[in-house]
């Protein structure tokens, strides 16, 4: 269940829901498979995989969800050729209020026989700091698991994490004047670098960001999109100009300490024991980062 995203939004005016009412509030958004003409469908499911019912594990104030997106795949291409062969069987020349008709049919006629495909997204909650961060390949998912969070507890205010200093500015200093980097950073060998107009971009993996062809491009006014770091020798990740947190991967001593800890083979155990090994790792990682990118800002939505 080691999180391999994070993107980070902050929590405001909510007082945290004892463990008891959030697991019932969650079961009543609990997921449940598709029907036959359902396109998509997302709700609760529990952390620990299917021979658990519980919605919710909490370990020292830090709380792991877990949501199911399911989704019909109906290309687009498919539906148009049906239409189309349709259309020609009716003469080919058709109003559009006509054309529209024949394709609103076809979708529902292959909608129930389109193939699923199913997503888990996990969201980690920090009640003391009221950070939630959510695994997700996309913002647009982690959105998603957050409207369904906003439904079950019926408000839910909040933001995505803002810094004083954007990400780009601090990625593009560090690259720029290694002797200002944080005591804690550590560079890796992944770039992407952009154009101030955003038009134009240089990537590059496995290079060294302190050679000179990368100073000539920043030089040139380019800016860094993301960047490979290290966090205090425990976090390896890509930063990412909107503050994602990407491909992350832990320190093997901390994957060490959770193959040596006596599970046996319970999988909740198992799930709680790496869930508390990681959000202990991330929580200092994370409050590193945010001291390095100025601190953090007050977004204008949150204002009073």
């Amino acid at each position: 269940m080691w999180f391999k995203t994070l993107h980070l939004y902050r929590v405001h005016d909510l007082p945290v829901l004892p463990l008891r009412d959030l697991d019932a509030c969650l079961a009543d958004q609990a997921y449940r498979p598709l029907g036959g003409s359902e396109a998509k469908r997302i709700g609760w499911a529990a952390p620990a995989g299917r021979g658990s019912q519980r919605l919710v594990h909490e370990i020292n104030g830090h709380r792991l969800l877990s949501a199911l997106r399911q989704e019909r795949i109906l290309p687009a291409s498919v539906v148009r050729e049906e239409v189309e062969d349709r259309a020609a069987a009716k003469g080919g020349s058709l109003r559009r209020r006509e054309r529209q008709e024949i394709k609103e049919q076809v979708y529902e006629e292959l909608l129930p026989r389109a193939f699923l495909r199913t997503q888990r997204i996990d969201l980690w909650w920090d009640t003391e700091r009221q950070l939630i961060a959510v695994n997700a390949a996309s913002r647009a998912r982690a959105e998603d698991v957050l409207d369904l969070l906003r439904q079950t507890l019926g408000s839910l205010k909040v933001t995505p994490l803002a810094t004083k200093v954007t990400p780009t500015r601090a990625m593009t200093e560090w690259l720029r004047q290694p002797g200002q980097r944080p005591v804690w950073l550590e560079i890796g060998d992944q770039v992407q670098l952009k154009s101030t107009t955003g038009d134009s971009v240089i990537a590059g993996r496995q290079v060294d960001l302190d050679a000179d062809d990368i100073q000539a491009a920043l030089e040139a006014g380019r800016q860094a999109a993301r960047m490979a770091i290290t966090i205090d020798e425990r976090v390896h990740c890509v930063l990412h100009d909107d503050l994602a947190i990407k491909s992350l991967r832990f320190a093997d001593a901390i994957l060490d300490e959770a193959a040596d800890a006596e599970t046996g083979d319970d999988p909740t155990l198992r799930l709680e024991t790496d869930f508390a090994l990681m959000t202990g790792a991330l929580r200092g990682c994370i409050e590193q980062l945010i001291d390095g990118l100025g601190g953090e800002a007050q977004p204008a939505a949150a204002t009073p």
